[in-house]
């Protein structure tokens, strides 16, 4: 994602079709990931990875060779239907882990995706230094040997007996968010979920406007800070999460969570100190950190073995809506009422999960 503006302007376009594709690739997202969850259900979770997978090698391979924005579009499409391998991914991890493990495993999946997110932009800022395109051709191999890893090594984890027996989706992903909307068992925690999301998606791509027009941060300065915002979050999603589960429990971590993500977006909302970001926004990442997966684990005990890849998948579909929603929200603020604007809405949206998370959990 990073390198994608240098693609675009590789033919000739600029910052507008650049964020298309970005809201392009999250749509796709939305649309993809309940349809592969709850394919998953139907015919195991490891022939929906292994074809995910080679979706995302192929999308890489089209990007290294593309030569016209239709080639670059062709590739984010194809990518972000693929991309929603992530609900399969966790419906696996809720296939093989006990209840009371499964935040703590679902933890482990955003320490992966953290630590991809750190690592991949530097490989790909260096490759980038030689050839343009060797970033991309270096993903699809990276696929690729995901691919045989796949293929040789990973066993399936939802035996045929605990299969669905029937399709359970809509090509429709809002008629499949309505569906599991009327699920009562889980709404209040889709509206968590949903709400706690919304509340940091504004966060990635404001908080650099925020901080150059606050503190006059750079871009050097600004990317430096996000490496220690994943640092956090790893830290909080591989260690503290596995530590608190056991004596606090997914509910408590949920509360407390919120409580946090509540708490210091607004206290970024009035910083006046540049030092004071650090600690706000690391307690933000942490509370983040132990309310998603919390939130995740809560929802995916109260449905059944045959329905964990649907439902993971409506959630990946909401996390994907936020993505679409909350950066045009935050700028729309930023731009209507100032920089500590987006910040104020965000507490809020956390206030209102943090509502909902009381009246289900307590």
């Amino acid at each position: 994602m990073p390198l994608l503006p240098f693609y675009v302007e590789r033919q000739q376009a600029g910052a507008i079709v650049a964020g298309t594709l970005g809201t392009l690739y999250a749509l796709m997202q939305f649309i993809s990931n309940p349809i592969l969850g709850a394919l998953s259900d139907r015919y195991g979770r490891r022939p929906v990875l292994l074809l995910c997978l080679c979706g995302t090698m192929f999308a890489y391979v089209i990007l290294g060779f593309a030569n016209s924005l239709t080639m670059i579009f062709i590739a984010i499409i194809l990518d972000g239907i693929t991309g929603g391998n992530l609900a399969t991914a966790q419906a696996y991890i809720a296939d093989i882990t006990e209840p009371n493990q499964r935040a703590r495993g679902l933890g482990l999946v955003g320490v992966a995706i953290g630590l991809g997110l750190m690592m991949g932009p530097v490989f790909g800022g260096l490759l980038s230094y030689f050839d343009l395109r060797l970033p991309a051709f270096t993903a699809a191999f990276i696929a690729l040997c995901n691919i045989i890893f796949g293929f040789f090594v990973l066993k399936e984890s939802l035996p045929p007996e605990k299969r669905a027996t029937r399709h359970t989706f809509s090509f429709s992903p809002l008629k499949q968010l309505v569906d599991s909307f009327r699920l009562a068992h889980i709404r209040a925690l889709l509206i968590v979920l949903f709400t706690l999301n919304l509340a940091f998606s504004g966060l990635q791509t404001n908080f650099p406007l925020y901080a150059h027009a606050r503190f006059n941060w750079d871009a050097t300065r600004v990317g430096f800070f996000f490496a220690f915002v994943g640092v956090c979050a790893v830290f909080t999603q591989g260690f503290l999460i596995g530590k608190l589960q056991p004596r606090v429990g997914e509910g408590r971590l949920t509360l407390i969570g919120l409580a946090l993500m509540a708490a210091s977006l607004s206290g970024v909302a009035i910083a006046s100190s540049e030092w004071m970001l650090f600690p706000l926004v690391g307690s933000l990442a942490v509370g983040s950190g132990l309310s998603i997966p919390s939130v995740t684990s809560l929802i995916s005990q109260r449905v059944a073995d045959d329905q964990q890849g649907k439902v993971m998948g409506d959630t990946q579909a909401l996390i994907s809506l936020n993505l679409i929603i909350g950066p045009a929200l935050a700028g729309i603020a930023f731009e209507s009422f100032g920089t500590s604007a987006p910040y104020w809405l965000g507490s809020a949206w956390a206030m209102m999960a943090l509502m909902f998370a009381l009246k289900e959990l307590s």
